[in-house]
């Protein structure tokens, strides 16, 4: 283990935080709000990242082991410093409390503890929201786009915090490829944002709700959610762009320089376009007496299905009160997800492509054991080593949610609260059902149950692989 490389790297991202939190800083000078939460934590993050990352290690050698174990620990220490100023405001006083809120923000999750969100200031819930947009991408793609041309950990370090069964570059420099993620990432924002406020949102609200959406995480600065803006021409809006967010961001690039083929060619995207619209026909179907009218239905059924899937989410509805079929697909779509690549969470469409397959591929060689099936996706053989990786994260998956789901139930809430609590912060969605439905929140919780659904919430995002090594005692080895 090359610890002085992995410290300076973790300088860096420490610095990165501290250049970040003077957006919300701005936004409290703007309205007239304390600032000195954010300088404090500012200057915490600077005299800790400024000498990590001044000190440059005479042996650079940077492998894979490395690249786990900085990724799981950047996004730890994001976390523990972000919470700084929720406490420091008063905001969310007790540190538990903050540490879940933050972790929720950056994994994109959207859960929460706040029981009261508009009395807030507008600076701590501009960075509430910002901690969605940089988690959606990932600060450490956004570190590589800074990163020398031909640094040897950038390839590491992307394979280790991009989410999906596969990673790859879009051009043969990896520094471009992060470079042209974020430049794709910045420009659906920027369309959001425009779309939101000629719908008729304040500018401040159109931000945020942007940010919350990009990064498919979910937090409003409403109460009542989304729902809270009577608005359903920035529903519709707000559901579109949650759908793109979940689309592979690799299949922009190939918009952008005429590769369309290579769109239609994807197994990935047509499984999800169709889920989507599937589940928002069946939904329909099943709860149109509930509305006044048919394009109410649809609007509404459309909304949820996009922030589900998207795992955005974003509620105009109490689905908590749908009949039984309909939350049923809710919570399916929920554990899907979106596509990878994208800023969703979930165990992801393809993956789910890859493990349905190689099932098939299982039954044809207990028929004829000597035939050979290969597995492919868009065309593509997918190797043993993409189909054996999809299996074991089905079995942490698998693993992480019943041993949550068990400590949970130490509690006293219902099995529904304390299983979709889990499964939620897993797959990184926020509100679902029982307590923790659309209009609830996780206040309700021990600080026992709080910090086992933080660690749910990183598993979620980083694809649990991350996290695993990390909290092995082999990979601190040298």
């Amino acid at each position: 283990m090359n610890y002085r490389m992995v410290w300076s790297l973790l300088g860096m991202v420490l610095l990165i935080e501290a250049a970040l939190m003077a957006l919300p800083l701005l936004t409290a000078l703007l309205y007239h709000e304390p600032v000195w939460p954010f300088l404090v934590t500012m200057g915490i993050l600077v005299a800790i990242g400024l000498p990590a990352w001044l000190f440059k290690p005479k042996n650079r050698n940077f492998f894979a082991k490395e690249g786990f174990i900085c990724v799981a620990a950047s996004w730890i220490l994001m976390s523990l410093f972000g919470a700084l100023p929720f406490v420091l405001s008063g905001a969310i006083p007790n540190y538990i409390n903050a540490l879940f809120e933050t972790v929720s923000g950056f994994t994109t999750t959207g859960s929460s503890i706040l029981t009261e969100i508009e009395s807030l200031p507008r600076g701590i819930l501009f960075w509430r929201s910002l901690t969605h947009w940089v988690g959606g991408m990932g600060v450490l793609v956004f570190m590589l786009a800074l990163m020398p041309k031909g640094d040897g950990r950038a390839i590491h370090l992307m394979r280790a915090e991009v989410p999906g069964p596969t990673k790859g570059k879009l051009v043969p420099r990896l520094r471009t490829t992060a470079l042209i993620l974020y430049g794709i990432y910045m420009a659906l924002t920027a369309f959001q944002v425009i779309a939101l406020l000629i719908a008729g949102l304040p500018f401040y609200d159109a931000v945020v709700t942007t940010m919350a959406t990009a990064g498919t995480g979910g937090f409003s600065v409403l109460n009542n959610s989304i729902a809270g803006y009577h608005n359903p021409a920035a529903e519709w809006i707000i559901a579109v762009f949650m759908l793109l967010f979940g689309v592979n961001f690799n299949l922009y690039f190939f918009l952008l320089i005429k590769r369309g083929k290579e769109i239609f060619k994807s197994e990935e995207l047509r499984l999800y376009l169709g889920l989507a619209i599937s589940a928002t026909a069946l939904i329909v179907f099943n709860t149109l007496k509930s509305f006044a009218s048919v394009s109410e239905a649809i609007r509404t059924a459309f909304f949820q299905v996009t922030s589900i899937m998207s795992t955005t989410g974003f509620v105009t509805a109490d689905y908590g009160a749908w009949p039984v079929f309909s939350k049923t697909i809710i919570i399916l779509l929920m554990i899907f997800g979106a596509c990878a690549g994208s800023t969703a969470g979930g165990i992801k469409v393809s993956r789910f492509i890859i493990l349905v397959k190689s099932a098939f591929c299982e039954v044809k060689h207990l028929l004829r054991p000597r035939s050979v099936n290969l597995v492919r996706l868009d065309g593509e053989v997918v190797s043993e080593e993409t189909r054996r990786a999809a299996y074991n994260f089905l079995v942490f998956y698998a693993m992480i949610i019943m041993g949550s789901f068990l400590i949970l139930s130490l509690d006293g809430h219902t099995i529904e609260t304390n299983f979709t609590a889990a499964l939620t912060c897993v797959n990184n969605v926020g509100p679902i059902m029982g307590d923790v439905g659309p209009f609830g929140n996780f206040a309700s919780f021990s600080w026992l149950s709080k910090l086992v659904l933080t660690a749910d919430m990183l598993f979620g995002r980083l694809e649990i692989m991350p996290m695993i090594i990390f909290l092995s005692p082999t990979a601190w080895k040298k």
